[in-house]
């Protein structure tokens, strides 16, 4: 796709990646208007073309309430996501399912992307080469399973593919120009990955900033022909 983007929307904006992306966009598209999400944390910075929006992405009407205000938007991606807090962390083993925090993982890793490409379908198709990403995880693919365990959070991610594949069929038709991608950004230093870096081997902890720039091009290259792939940062192509 050769046409910067001029609307774009990051939902989960004041997390380690999307802060990242947001700076990344403002930083290379000297013409891009950003609209970035925040829950409860404080706006991190402010910019001339950055807007905040506070927006629980749990919350369906608040969702559809908040895309009523958008003519067009050209990209939404999604860097939110939950592994682990109050109700709970990766398990170990099927004993350590809980049902609460399987829920809470699938509310938020799987659901608001599906509500977002409901509720700005319309917005989308006034782009000229609408792109919508959402950030993935590689134990998310079930060819790629080897080692078991975290089921909440692979059931979650799982879900969000199958999502993201499912809409690039529907898109083919009614988002012609459109593309859908799921992202998998690696281990990167933010406080999602925190309580797991010790097994991270040196050198495959990534800085926020660089995955968002390998993201960024990655972005600028996705068209029609590519929607429905599982990508890497790297470009490589990860199987569902």
């Amino acid at each position: 796709m050769s046409e910067s983007p001029q609307q774009v929307i990051v939902i989960g904006g004041t997390g380690g990646l999307g802060r990242a992306m947001v700076e990344t966009l403002l930083d290379q598209f000297k013409q891009v208007q950003v609209y970035a999400t925040y829950c409860s944390t404080e706006i991190p910075f402010r910019h001339a073309r950055l807007s905040w929006q506070q927006l629980d992405i749990r919350d369906p009407d608040a969702i559809e309430k908040w895309a009523a205000e958008f003519n067009r938007v050209d990209w939404i991606l999604n860097f939110a996501g939950f592994l682990h807090g109050e109700k709970g962390g990766p398990e170990k083993n099927i004993q350590a399912l809980n049902t609460d925090f399987l829920i809470e993982n699938i509310r938020i890793n799987t659901l608001p992307t599906l509500l977002m490409a409901k509720h700005f379908a319309r917005a989308l198709k006034q782009s000229p080469a609408p792109v919508m990403a959402t950030v993935s995880a590689r134990v998310g693919s079930i060819e790629d399973n080897r080692l078991g365990g975290w089921y909440s959070y692979r059931i979650s991610k799982a879900a969000l593919n199958m999502a993201l594949k499912t809409l690039s069929i529907e898109w083919k038709h009614s988002h012609p120009r459109g593309c859908i991608a799921a992202l998998h950004p690696g281990t990167n230093d933010t406080p999602l990955s925190k309580p797991f870096q010790a097994n991270v081997k040196s050198g495959n902890l990534f800085d926020p900033a660089y995955t968002a720039s390998m993201f960024l091009k990655l972005l600028t290259q996705l068209d029609p022909s590519k929607s429905g792939n599982f990508w890497a940062w790297d470009g490589e192509l990860i199987p569902w």
